[in-house]
């Protein structure tokens, strides 16, 4: 990768500075991993070598890991930030040739030292650091690629890989007498061992509803072997229990929930149940109800109608009566005319 000014978009590591202005001697940063390797940052907030400008230099962890004559490549840049993540300086993409004997690579001159004494420039007396690394590359004194980031470091005896390094110290630092009975000497066997002890502690650490029970399975033979070969695993074995405790409980609380569930299921169903025969209860007396009304109403139409019909019999006698007396007064016999 050639110089340029693009920065990926997550740093590799992002170092915090409290109370700045304060600091007069370099300050170090803890160890972080990036491309399988470790490293460190170094800052200078008075500058390097009475320079007037803030100093900012990248430093392999583990230099003793190259073979000599190899030459680890690396492509990065720095990026400072104020408190609340405003830009204040950004570099240009420098590449830093990192061996069995080098130091850190970096840049002397970032911003000037009465930039960063201004008042009100750092927020609340923070600075932030942040390096973006890019590329890593492992090649020998021609610049012939060698490797890339296969690289394993000893930690108390056990070759690890650089990813995992800060993780297997931890644990060393934690239960010094961890490995003090184990019993494999070939180092590869050694190394194969080590693997699945950092690999099971990293599956532990997972919160405790994302383990299937396979894996809390595996996870118990896995444990045994370990155990079988001399590591001293107590407490690991406590944190596994603990896990697979814990994962009981939650399909315990599970199988529970679902019980409770179906039950008010039920409950409902019962409800509506219920519901629906109190309304057919309510809809049958309505027609009753209906029925009988009807039946009311039906009967005295019958009675008016038989009232009306004997009304208009008696009306139609009295017509007839009333017709046959007219045409016996209108009528008479006219003689004929010659």
């Amino acid at each position: 990768m050639g110089l340029n000014n693009q920065v990926q978009r997550n740093p590799s590591f992002r170092f915090e500075i409290d109370n700045f202005s304060e600091k007069e001697a370099a300050i170090a940063s803890q160890t972080f991993v990036s491309y399988g390797c470790e490293w460190y940052l170094y800052v200078y907030p008075k500058g390097n070598r009475q320079t007037d400008h803030l100093s900012l230099y990248l430093f392999d962890a583990n230099p003793k890991s190259l073979e000599s004559g190899l030459k680890r490549k690396t492509s990065f840049q720095f990026v400072l930030l104020s408190r609340s993540n405003k830009e204040l300086y950004k570099s240009l993409v420098g590449p830093g040739w990192h061996t069995d004997k080098s130091k850190g690579w970096g840049y002397g001159k970032t911003l000037p030292l009465r930039k960063l004494q201004e008042k009100g420039f750092l927020e609340k007396d923070r600075l932030i650091v942040e390096v973006y690394i890019s590329q890593v590359e492992v090649v020998d004194g021609e610049g012939r690629l060698v490797s890339e980031n296969k690289e394993t470091l000893d930690v108390n005896g056990f070759q690890v890989f650089a990813s995992q390094a800060t993780l297997a110290r931890k644990i060393f630092t934690e239960h010094p007498d961890i490995a003090e009975d184990f019993k494999p000497k070939n180092q590869v066997v050694k190394t194969e061992y080590m693997n699945v002890l950092l690999n099971l502690i990293e599956t532990l650490n997972k919160p405790s509803q994302n383990h299937s029970e396979t894996e809390l399975s595996n996870a118990h033979s896995e444990l045994s072997e370990l155990m079988e070969q001399g590591f001293k695993l107590d407490w690991l074995q406590s944190k596994l229990d603990e896990v697979s405790l814990k994962r009981k409980k939650a399909d315990a609380d599970v199988q529970q929930l679902g019980e409770r569930v179906k039950n008010l299921e039920l409950m409902n169903l019962d409800f509506k149940l219920d519901c629906l025969k109190t309304k057919l209860e309510d809809v049958s007396l309505e027609r009753k109800k209906s029925d009988d009304a009807d039946g009311s109403r039906v009967k005295e139409m019958e009675a008016r109608i038989k009232n009306l019909e004997m009304v208009v019999s008696d009306l139609k006698v009295k017509l007839d009566k009333d017709e046959a007396k007219s045409f016996a007064d209108d009528f008479e016999l006219m003689e004929p005319v010659d």
